[in-house]
């Protein structure tokens, strides 16, 4: 049984030496990971890297939750996914202090958090968007084609020019044209007709 390394460099340039000095007497290989706002494990190749270097009986090890990801939270999230993967994970200091190989007592505390954390998430952008609704405001991406624009798409199109040509004059493609014309009917605007 190895037990390999895993070091979070962030801009506290003492933080990753306490973390070194720990681990460097325990781990027969040691890995550094730059920290970044990256939560999810396929896009993070200093922890892929030391995840390859684990084998049967073999146990990652951190310094503490918070070495696998930007906070306490994600790390355990992270310690987790992990976990479920197969990785087996020693935590040395803090909350999840232990070795981390299969369902736990603390592993079910941290499935319930991360479930707690998404229902909350969703709840709030629910309510954020009944409440725009409430407002008259819109969710979502902000409109790309003025109101002017799509008055003269309808107007052209009352006209009877066909969606190709309306749309290559309008700049925008012949979906989107389709799309104004299906959502607000015929037009109502005031641009004069062209000979």
């Amino acid at each position: 049984m190895a037990l390999i390394g895993l070091v979070r460099v962030g801009t506290d340039p003492q933080d990753a030496r306490l973390q070194r000095q720990a681990l460097e007497p325990i781990c027969s290989r040691l890995f550094e990971e730059t920290a970044s706002r990256q939560r999810l494990i396929k896009n993070r190749s200093g922890l892929l890297a030391a995840v390859a270097e684990v084998g049967d009986g073999d146990v990652l090890t951190v310094t503490h939750a918070r070495s696998l990801s930007t906070s306490m939270v994600d790390g355990l999230e992270a310690l987790l996914d992990l976990v479920d993967r197969g990785v087996a994970v020693k935590v040395l200091n803090g909350l999840a202090a232990g070795e981390h190989a299969g369902d736990s007592e603390l592993l079910a505390d941290i499935r319930e958090l991360r479930q707690l954390r998404r229902e909350l998430q969703s709840s709030r952008i629910r309510a954020g968007i009944q409440t725009a609704r409430e407002h008259g405001g819109s969710h979502g991406r902000p409109r790309t084609i003025s109101d002017e624009t799509q008055r003269e798409i309808r107007m052209r199109r009352d006209r009877g020019e066909s969606l190709r040509r309306i749309a290559g004059s309008a700049g925008v493609s012949i979906g989107t044209a389709h799309r104004v014309l299906a959502r607000q009917g015929p037009s109502q605007g005031t641009l004069s007709p062209q000979p």
